[in-house]
């Protein structure tokens, strides 16, 4: 582990210099509002692509992020094209082995990556997002500070402006408005891009503001709590695998144990946390704090696991996601409209997250690179059209549509217990299914197939 030489202090948790503030009403081709993975990946490749950039974060890193921490096969294909791969592998880390899934009865079953996987290094990680977030942020800020703009820290973007034509009639988004102390800045760009999570405000106008659609479904939103654990039992090395449980009294939704490296004395660190849809939480007035506490200290079985492990002070954090899934009468675009004249929103601000598995920098990673692809900024410098931004909004639902519907069906899956109970059973006994999960956590062939649902039940029936 690097360690700075004055201080001893950890490599991420070390300030980034993001240089000069830009005067105010300065011009760029690309902002990007957030600095998240989505936005600190649209900002890379904007530059990449000869784009004067502005990348604006709302908190200064290091900065912690409420999440799974778990970073998938399409996330390593995105950040290897970025270059932050070496410095994520740099950082402590759990090398993920495989997903263990328990059912509410208590039957169980571990998917493994094939061992070829792990030792060409192509399987998943599970780091904390305070590191992830950092490295893609860090490089984002070469990117663009060598391409000529600006990245700015610490900074909320209180305004969108807009264009409009002589009639007064709103014909794009043209610019953010923000304030440092009690400077008012104002900076212009043909497209912004919105990569502020699930409130952002570059969203908030595309989608609520301007086109009058709603933001929020509970029955399509997450609320999700997480703790670090250390000293947990079985759980000793820095491969090891994730685990999604599909406890009694939190379905749907499940809980979850990932392993994501290790402290500076040797102690394995685990993210434990927990996820239910709003919706069933309003419905039975559910605290999922309360309700971790509860499985850690009652439960038959995990707490057993945990019996002498500690959490540590301060990681107990709560956090909400818009889930991707379907909507049944979408009043455009699925799964919500993110993008206008002038704006593309990705990620989170896009409303991508997994309904099943939770799961968003993937999604908020290749949103961002195929945000970016639309934009020319010889073309467009006069703003980004209205027809490429409803051609995006097409792609993201064509690319990631399928995978995300599919997800919806397993999320409506797992409110069955017996269905859960039933399908690891089978799982178990029958060695091509289980073949098949695992092949499909790193074979885009079986993840394709996956997708068909005569697949699946021709597998679980016969």
């Amino acid at each position: 582990m690097q360690t700075s030489s004055s201080d001893n202090v950890k490599k991420w948790e070390l300030p980034i210099d993001s240089g000069p503030l830009p005067e105010s009403d300065t011009h760029f081709d690309v902002i990007v509002v957030g600095g998240g993975p989505g936005g600190s990946a649209a900002a890379s490749y904007a530059a990449i692509a000869g784009n004067k950039v502005l990348l604006l974060e709302k908190k200064s890193f290091p900065r912690d992020k409420v999440c799974g921490d778990a970073v998938g096969g399409k996330s390593l294909r995105i950040v290897t094209e970025l270059g932050v791969k070496e410095l994520i592998e740099d950082t402590p880390h759990n090398r993920v082995t495989g997903i263990k899934f328990s059912s509410p009865g208590g039957q169980s079953i571990t998917c493994s990556l094939p061992m070829e996987e792990i030792k060409n290094k192509e399987a998943g990680y599970a780091l904390p997002r305070l590191q992830f977030d950092y490295m893609m942020f860090k490089k984002a800020t070469e990117y663009v500070l060598s391409g000529g703009g600006s990245v700015i820290q610490n900074f909320n973007v209180e305004e969108v402006l807009f264009q409009e034509s002589d009639i007064k009639k709103i014909t794009g988004i043209s610019g953010i408005v923000a304030r440092e102390k009690d400077e008012k800045l104002i900076y212009h760009a043909p497209l912004i891009i919105g990569a502020g999570g699930f409130n952002c405000p570059v969203a908030n106008v595309v989608t609520r503001e301007c086109n009058n659609e709603p933001m929020r479904d509970d029955e399509h939103y997450c609320a999700a709590y997480r703790e670090y654990w250390t000293d947990v039992n079985g759980i000793e090395t820095s491969q090891e695998p994730i685990e999604i449980h599909f406890i009694d009294g939190v379905l749907p939704g499940y809980w979850w144990i990932f392993p994501v490296g290790k402290d500076p004395k040797g102690n394995v660190i685990v993210n434990v946390g927990i996820g239910m849809v709003v919706s069933e939480m309003n419905k039975r007035s559910i605290n999922l704090r309360k309700l971790q506490t509860s499985i850690i200290e009652s439960h038959e079985h995990f707490s057993k696991k945990f019996k002498g492990a500690s959490m540590i002070k301060g990681s107990g954090k709560g956090y909400q996601l818009p889930f991707g899934s379907p909507r049944k009468n979408p009043p455009s675009y699925q799964p919500r409209r993110s993008s206008m004249a002038g704006a593309m929103c990705v990620g989170d601000a896009a409303a991508l997250v997994d309904p099943f598995s939770g799961e968003g920098i993937g999604n908020a990673l290749l949103s961002a690179k195929i945000a970016i692809s639309y934009f020319d900024k010889d073309k467009h410098k006069n703003g980004f059209p209205q027809e490429l931004s409803e051609k995006y909004m097409t792609e993201i639902w064509d690319t990631l549509g399928p995978e995300l519907s599919n997800s919806f069906k397993l999320q409506k899956m797992v409110r069955k217990k017996w269905l859960m109970n039933w399908v690891i059973r089978k799982a178990n006994k029958k060695p091509e299914l289980k073949d098949l999960l695992e092949q499909s956590l790193s074979s885009k062939e079986a993840q394709e197939e996956l997708k068909s649902t005569w697949k699946l039940l021709r597998l679980l029936l016969f």
